[in-house]
Parts: C-alpha cells; structure tokens; sequence
C-alpha cells in the first residue's frame, strides 16, 4: 500500500535551515508529481511547494519562494524540502503529499 512517511523535522531558531524529507513505498515513485503542505495552528492546510515527475517543474508558495527548495531523488523514492531564512511563521506540521495520500507529517518550529 501506499506509504508516505516524513522525518527531519524539528526546533530550529528564525533565520536557520532545516531539511525534512519524505520516503515514499508501496507505488513507482518516478512516475507521481509531489508535494509538500503545511498546516499551522487554528489555520487550513495550505500547498507550500510541489515538483514533477521527473524533478524539472516545481511550484512553491509565495510566501516560500526563494527561501525553500523541493527536490526528489527518484532512485532513492525520497522527496525533499530544504528550508533556509526560517521564519516563525514557518511554524507548522508538514505534510507529504501524492493524490489523495498524506504522510503522517513532521513538526517544524521555528522559535528563538
């Protein structure tokens, strides 16, 4: 079955970096778009960034554009996001995404 399963997050002070990956299982990776959303406190889920099938289209919020970058490593079946020049207002669980699949998501604090 399909399984998407999130790691790398955690507390990291505002203008820092963290990168949290998801490893994908159960269906042929290569050939899904991903994504990534989050979901802070009292607020909806929102797409923060999605990518091709192959790596070369890639779609970010406005409000991480320039400061986060999604990648994946198809041969590996392992999404990534790198996240640079955190803000507090990054604060949020994130979630990998295929269809209608959602990982189980990782907590992301950004806090001083």
């Amino acid at each position: 079955q399909v399984q998407l399963v999130e790691s790398g997050g955690g507390l990291v002070q505002p203008g820092g970096s963290l990168k949290i990956s998801c490893a994908a299982s159960g269906f042929r990776f290569s050939i899904f778009a991903m994504n990534w959303y989050r979901q802070a406190p009292g607020k909806e889920r929102e797409l923060v960034a999605g990518i091709s099938m192959g790596g070369g289209t890639k779609y970010y919020a406005d409000s991480v554009k320039g400061r986060f970058t999604i990648s994946r490593d198809n041969a590996k079946n392992t999404m990534y996001l790198q996240m640079n020049s955190l803000k507090l207002e990054d604060t949020a669980v994130y979630y990998c995404n295929r269809g209608n699949y959602w990982g189980q998501g990782t907590q992301v604090t950004v806090s001083s």
